[in-house]
C-alpha cells in the first residue's frame, strides 16, 4: 500500500512537471510573438521563415506594417492567409483593415485624379466593410469607414425604365458621380 502511494505521488509530481514545462513554453512562445508585434510597430520587419507557426495577430501586425510601407500587395496577400482565422473578433478586425487597404488605396487615386481606377476599390472596401460588420455588428470603426466609403461612391439603386417611362428625360436620373454631398445632413 506504501508502495503504490509513492507510485502515485511520483507520477502527480512528473504530471506537475510536464504541465508546468509546458506552461513556461506557452508563455515564452507568446512573449516571443508580443516581440514581435512590437517590433514590426516599430518599423522592424520579422524573417517570413518565423511566421510560419506564429499566431494570427502576428500576421496581421506584419499587413499593417506593410500598409504602413505602402507595399499593398503583401499587405492583401497576408491578410488573405488569415481571412477565416482566429475567432470571429479577430475576422471582424482581419476583414476592417483589408478595407482600410483597399480605401486607402481608392483615396489616393482619388488625389491622383484617376476616380476610374478608385471606384472598384472602393467597392471592395464597402464589401469588406459590411463583411467585418456582419461578423461584429457593434464594430464602430467599420461602420465610420463604411460611412465614408459610401459618401466617396454612393450607391444609387438602377432604374428600370420601361418603354412609357422613356420619355422621362435623362436630367431627372440620379448621377453616381464620386464625391461627398452639399447641403444639410
Amino acid at each position: 500500500m506504501k508502495g503504490l502511494k509513492l507510485t502515485a505521488l511520483w507520477c502527480v509530481m512528473l504530471a506537475s512537471s510536464i504541465v508546468m514545462v509546458m506552461q513556461i513554453m506557452t508563455i515564452y512562445r507568446v512573449q516571443e510573438q508580443n516581440n514581435w508585434i512590437a517590433g514590426l510597430n516599430a518599423k522592424q520587419d520579422i524573417h517570413a521563415d518565423k511566421l510560419i507557426h506564429a499566431a494570427p495577430e502576428v500576421r496581421l501586425a506584419r499587413a499593417m506594417y506593410y500598409q504602413r510601407q505602402h507595399r499593398y500587395d503583401e499587405a492583401l496577400a497576408t491578410l488573405s492567409l488569415i481571412m477565416d482565422k482566429g475567432d470571429t473578433k479577430l475576422q471582424a478586425i482581419v476583414r476592417y483593415n483589408l478595407g482600410n487597404l483597399y480605401l486607402q488605396q481608392a483615396i489616393e487615386k482619388i488625389g491622383a485624379e484617376n476616380s476610374n481606377a478608385a471606384q472598384p476599390l472602393v467597392a471592395l472596401a464597402k464589401q469588406a466593410y459590411r463583411q467585418s460588420l456582419a461578423l461584429n455588428s457593434e464594430f464602430w470603426d467599420a461602420k465610420y469607414n463604411l460611412e465614408l466609403a459610401m459618401r466617396l461612391l454612393p450607391e444609387m439603386d438602377k432604374v428600370d425604365m420601361k418603354d412609357d417611362d422613356a420619355k422621362t428625360p435623362p436630367s431627372q436620373l440620379w448621377t453616381t458621380i464620386p464625391g461627398f454631398p452639399r447641403g444639410l445632413p
